[in-house]
């Protein structure tokens, strides 16, 4: 392909106006311009936005995956845009190189779907978690991975065009799997490369409320939409497991109950089970969907 346009989707709950216009002023300086960037007000005003940013506001939050949607949306409006990337709206672009980078990789394998950033906070440390491998412990060893982190990460519009986009029934949790999974079973690659990186500053996604709950339902809808009838029951039987094992609240494991059985009895869109030889692609690459 010839030199991918990228487009730029960030949403914001206008509670961090200070770090918004950090990032869209990181946006700015990139060596490469995007033709195009969206800020998305997930249920809540904009604040001013520069002349060149092209905003949208929605009257009520529709979680991460409503409000990417939109984005994702408003892009292909426009019809300017090859490569969409994704950015936390109190994440920062320390590098000048980051969409040059991007556009390079795009540009070099027609079945790159998705590129995830290494994201580190503001002393350069990578938190296991931000790592999307099992063997985490080395952040700056890359290569081809089976799923992404959701702060900071490039997608190809083709790819979306051609698995769909985010998945609205999740709001937030396991969204990045979901599309992850999907894209694997479409024949796209999905790359880590910590060559390119997203300052963001140290957090616990269980400083959400709804953290647990929204994690075991959104586990169960994973696998029920996703996953060959008999490994069903071996991912949720897996995660079961490491969750008792890891948990130390007891509020926390009862609002994970909760969200279990609400997945269980609910519908989280419709079922398309991957192929099995998109479950041997992914033991390949050291994490079979099981895990």
């Amino acid at each position: 392909m010839g030199h991918p346009r990228m487009g730029i989707a960030i949403l914001t709950m206008g509670n961090r106006p200070v770090e918004l216009r950090a990032l869209l002023d990181s946006v700015a300086r990139q060596d490469l311009a995007p033709t195009r960037v969206v800020v998305v007000g997930n249920g809540a005003p904009l604040p001013e936005l520069p002349a060149h940013v092209h905003g949208v506001e929605l009257e009520e939050n529709l979680g991460v995956t409503g409000g990417r949607n939109v984005a994702i949306a408003e892009l292909r409006r426009f019809g300017d845009v090859d490569v969409v990337v994704d950015l936390d709206d109190d994440g920062l672009l320390v590098e000048t190189d980051v969409l040059s980078r991007l556009a390079a990789l795009h540009a070099a394998d027609d079945r790159l779907g998705v590129v995830a950033f290494r994201i580190a906070d503001e002393h350069g440390e990578t938190a296991r978690r931000h790592v999307p491998r099992l063997r985490a412990s080395d952040p700056m060893r890359g290569g081809e991975v089976t799923t992404f982190l959701g702060g900071g990460h490039s997608l190809s519009m083709r790819m979306l065009d051609q698995v769909g986009d985010w998945p609205e029934e999740f709001f937030f949790a396991h969204e990045e799997t979901d599309l992850a999974w999907r894209a694997l079973d479409g024949g796209w690659r999905i790359v880590y490369e910590p060559g390119v990186l997203l300052q963001h500053p140290k957090t616990s996604p269980a400083r959400h409320a709804v953290y647990y709950r929204m994690t075991a339902r959104n586990r169960v809808w994973l696998a029920k939409r996703n996953l060959p009838a008999p490994l069903v029951p071996a991912y949720l039987g897996t995660w079961t497991l490491l969750t008792v094992a890891r948990t130390r609240s007891a509020p926390g494991l009862r609002a994970w109950a909760g969200g279990f059985w609400e997945g269980v009895r609910t519908s989280g869109g419709p079922r398309r089970p991957m192929r099995w030889r998109t479950v041997a692609r992914m033991a390949r690459l050291g994490r079979p969907p099981v895990i």
